[in-house]
């Protein structure tokens, strides 16, 4: 008890030290705060777990202050940061959990899995001689199992289609890249296409590196894809949107009550600052997306194609607690080149916010521009004077309703469980060596391939076993969406992630727009004017 007394009055004395300084206010909120803990961890009638008292604390205060503003613990800091900083230590696969099994969907091109062999549709049966299936395999037992330290080992036992017998790989762990750019490739009439998942910290390396051989292919028009793309670092962002734009041009600058206005404007190095640009968006385009997409739109420099993007434009700094957690606490609001405010309103709490996204399906906006309203007091201009609106998220130039050739519940229930996966990975793994020796260029299988009755109906026997009823009248509805997936799997399984959406993008409505607009020189133009 004593120990624990004098860790909390140092607690209490350390609050103070650090407001000592601050307007009396704060001195006070500190001293209230100390004080709390001091009699939670004295007088309370039974054991208090004190560090989970503050932790929910700062969380329940956080959540008061706006929907982005986070607390991360020590232990999920480097989890956080891991899908921005670009790499993790482990063995190299893409893998799901069908029936409980770890199923390898593809090796890291160049990493440790591929270099001794693994592929596509292997199943780990054991690691490190211990049973690696069943109810205790999750993705947590996978991490915990598969990941480690740079030049350690790890045993795997593997099967492989219909051999009997195990086969036993010593893998040595390595750094595993996470790429951000999860597609780029030549479509029709010199485009060129990029797929960004996400900004992280190599992520403006990557677009450069695949802009130099989209370019060396003869592109003249560039469609980047940010459907879906969360967000990610502001430098990377800014880095991105420096590509397309002429020198001195505002790219973004940030405001807030303690923060002074900082602007940050283009180079004169841009790789890509004349040809056509297409950008496409949705409602799972945020943060560093709306910054790109805002910059391009504002100056004119492109067009947006798509939905309205997510609407979060806060700025969030992380300052470092003592144990090592953080807190990520919102200092200022992002604005594009006009002074539009990128983040839309939260004052009805978190919880209202987050219901935004069905909200905007209740009402219709996924399918009805119309249904989209902008008060005149959030008019903007843009360069060319053009009109554009404030009030959170960015609005595309082109409006393009979701797909609902997929919305079945036949479709759903053959995805929730898991038939398509299994029956993709177990037919890529069957019929690989044929189909690379059938086409010997995957344009031949993208043009060629058809996915057959009897598939279709072998489909239809696992789903019975998984009791997913068989509806026709589903099936008719979704069916050329639910043979596009068959095929795009079959691809990717085959291939590699690219070529999944070489095969899904030939059936897109919103990239079968683009093409038509970025195409016609004179369309484009008139949109930009």
């Amino acid at each position: 008890m004593k120990i624990r007394f004098l860790l909390v009055n140092a607690l209490l004395f350390a609050a103070i030290t650090v407001f000592a300084q601050q307007p009396s206010k704060t001195q006070s909120s500190a001293q209230k705060l100390g004080t709390a803990l001091y009699l939670i961890d004295n007088f309370y009638v039974d054991t208090v777990n004190l560090d989970k008292v503050v932790e929910d604390a700062i969380v329940a205060s956080l959540k008061e202050l706006d929907p982005h503003s986070a607390y991360i613990s020590k232990k999920d800091l480097e989890k956080a940061n891991e899908p921005l900083v670009g790499s993790f230590e482990g063995i190299g696969v893409t893998f799901q959990l069908i029936r409980d099994t770890i199923t390898v969907i593809g090796p890291t091109p160049g990493g440790p899995s591929e270099k001794v062999g693994i592929m596509a549709g292997d199943k780990f049966i054991k690691i490190d001689g211990e049973d690696a299936f069943g109810k205790k395999v999750d993705n947590e037992y996978v991490q915990k199992h598969l990941r480690g330290k740079k030049g350690t080992k790890v045993t795997v036992s593997v099967k492989r289609g219909n051999d009997k017998e195990l086969m036993d790989f010593e893998i040595i762990r390595d750094k595993i890249p996470l790429n951000s750019i999860n597609a780029s490739f030549m479509m029709e009439k010199k485009i060129g296409y990029i797929k960004l998942d996400r900004f992280a910290q190599d992520s403006d390396k990557e677009f450069k590196s695949a802009m130099e051989k989209l370019q060396a292919q003869g592109m003249k028009s560039l469609i980047l894809d940010l459907r879906s793309n969360s967000g990610g670092y502001l430098n990377t962002a800014i880095d991105m949107v420096d590509e397309f734009l002429k020198a001195n041009q505002l790219i973004v600058y940030t405001e807030g009550l303690h923060s002074k206005r900082q602007e940050w404007r283009s180079s004169d190095k841009g790789m890509y600052t004349e040809g056509n640009l297409v950008v496409l968006i949705d409602e799972g385009s945020a943060s560093a997306s709306e910054i790109l997409s805002g910059a391009i739109q504002d100056h004119d420099r492109g067009v947006l194609i798509g939905r309205r993007s997510f609407g979060k434009g806060l700025v969030q700094r992380p300052f470092n607690l003592p144990d090592g957690s953080v807190i990520r606490l919102t200092t200022a609001r992002y604005h594009t080149p006009t002074g539009r405010c990128i983040q839309r309103p939260y004052e009805k709490g978190t919880e209202e916010y987050y219901k935004e996204m069905t909200k905007r399906l209740e009402h219709g906006e996924y399918f009805h521009a119309d249904s989209i309203h902008f008060p005149d007091s959030l008019r903007y201009k843009t360069d060319k004077g053009r009109i554009v609106y404030g009030g959170g998220a960015i609005m595309p130039d082109i409006f393009m309703p979701a797909d609902t050739s997929f919305n079945s519940k036949l479709y759903t229930n053959l995805v929730r469980k898991g038939i398509l996966n299994r029956y993709t990975v177990d037919y890529a793994m069957a019929q690989r060596d044929k189909l690379k020796g059938q086409f010997q260029e995957f344009s031949q299988y993208n043009n060629k391939f058809q996915v057959t009755d009897a598939m279709i109906e072998e489909i239809k026997k696992m789903a019975e076993k998984e009791k997913v009823k068989w509806n026709e009248e589903e099936y008719k509805r979704s069916e050329k969406y639910i043979k596009l997936q068959i095929k795009a799997l079959i691809a990717r399984n085959v291939w590699e992630m690219q070529q999944y959406y070489e095969v899904t993008l030939k059936e897109d409505p919103t990239i079968k727009k683009a093409i038509e607009v970025i195409s016609n020189d004179k369309t484009f133009r008139k949109l930009l004017n």
